[in-house]
């Protein structure tokens, strides 16, 4: 009998010794978005270059307990770098705004010198868990050899519906789809008729 004990209370502390497995998470476009007119843009859209801060600019989501504290979730981690997955995003959001399907971000389009480039720097990807996303994007949208097209901030605030790591995720895609409406309305007013 106590080998039996003995090999149960063995396996019971191991077991709690095990770590937590990590989540991976990406952005996406936001769904819910809708062509911003009835035109299509027919110019190519490269999104890129994306710069995030560097606080945020890690493997780890970096989440804000109070105005001094941040905290980086060892198993809550992006799939991909953080500035790639907000212009794969941003591209998604602009393909369904601008109802075209030439849209990429820079690191999966084909130079094009038609194509209008849409750089965003983004300033401020704040993630409060439960409460609320906030992102600080100043962006240009330039058409090759232009140096005078659009250029905008957009400061978005968006609540997270949720307190775990898929509802504050899905947030920041929220956030980048308003941030994306933005970018896509300039493009419109910029584009020749």
């Amino acid at each position: 009998m106590r080998p039996a004990l003995l090999s149960l209370f063995l396996a019971v502390l191991l077991a709690g010794c095990a770590s937590p497995r990590a989540s991976f998470y990406h952005l996406s476009a936001d769904p819910s978005l809708a062509a911003t007119s009835a035109r299509t843009n027919s110019r190519p859209v490269i999104v890129g270059p994306v710069t995030v801060p560097d606080l945020v600019d890690r493997p780890q989501i970096v989440t804000r307990n109070t105005n001094n504290e941040v905290a980086l979730n060892e198993y809550a981690r992006w799939g991909e770098p953080l500035g790639s997955s907000i212009a794969s995003a941003i591209a998604g959001d602009l393909t369904l705004l601008l109802g075209s399907d030439r849209v990429a971000p820079a690191t999966r389009a084909i130079a094009d010198p038609q194509a209008w480039r849409v750089r965003v720097d983004i300033q401020q990807f704040e993630s409060v868990p439960g409460d609320a996303v906030t992102i600080d994007a100043h962006w240009s949208a330039r058409r090759f050899g232009d140096e005078n097209g659009p250029t905008g901030r957009s400061l978005v605030r968006e609540p997270v519906s949720g307190g775990d790591w898929d509802a504050l995720v899905a947030a920041h895609s929220r956030a980048l789809g308003r941030v994306s409406r933005d970018i896509a309305t300039a493009i419109e007013r910029a584009a020749p008729q």
